[in-house]
C-alpha cells in the first residue's frame, strides 16, 4: 500500500491510562526529577495545585505510545514534538492521548499529527503537534 493510501489526513488513534503513584515514583527515579510537587505531599500542599501532580513529560509519554503502537504505528521515528501543558494531572487521573494526522509529506515520508491529552472529565491537559517519519 502506498504512503498516500496508508496515511491520510483525519486518521485518528487514542490510548488511555490511569496515572498511578507507582508511575510517578518510577518516573522520578528514571528521570531524576524529584521536584517535591511530584513526590512530597506535604510540600505539594503549599504549591499552586494544592496536592501532588504527575510529571508533564510522564503524561506526554502516552502520546508516544499512540505514535509508536497505533498511528502511524510500528516503524515510526519520532522527529519532533511541540507540547503545551494546559492543566495539572493528578495521581488517579485517567488520561486519554489522541493523535490525528493533520498533514502528510509523502516525498519525505513525514506525517504531522495534532496531539491532545484529556483527563477523565474531558479537560485538555496537554496539546501539541508531532512530526513523525514512517516509510510505510
Amino acid at each position: 500500500m502506498a504512503f498516500e493510501e496508508k496515511f491520510q489526513v483525519g486518521m485518528k488513534a487514542s490510548t488511555s491510562k490511569t496515572i498511578t503513584e507507582t508511575d510517578v515514583i518510577l518516573f522520578a527515579g528514571v528521570s531524576t526529577d524529584i521536584n517535591p510537587v511530584h513526590i512530597d505531599e506535604e510540600a505539594a500542599k503549599q504549591g499552586i495545585f494544592g496536592k501532588r501532580v504527575a510529571h508533564g513529560i510522564l503524561v506526554s509519554g502516552l502520546i508516544s505510545a499512540v505514535l509508536g503502537n497505533k498511528l502511524p504505528g510500528p516503524g515510526s521515528i519520532y522527529m519532533g514534538q511541540e507540547l503545551r501543558f494546559t492543566a495539572p494531572v493528578y495521581i488517579g487521573d485517567t488520561i486519554t492521548a489522541t493523535c490525528e494526522i493533520i498533514e502528510t509529506i509523502p516525498e519525505k515520508s513525514r506525517i504531522i499529527l495534532s496531539t491532545v491529552c484529556t483527563n477523565q472529565e474531558g479537560k485538555v491537559v496537554i496539546t501539541g503537534k508531532a512530526t513523525i517519519m514512517n516509510r510505510g
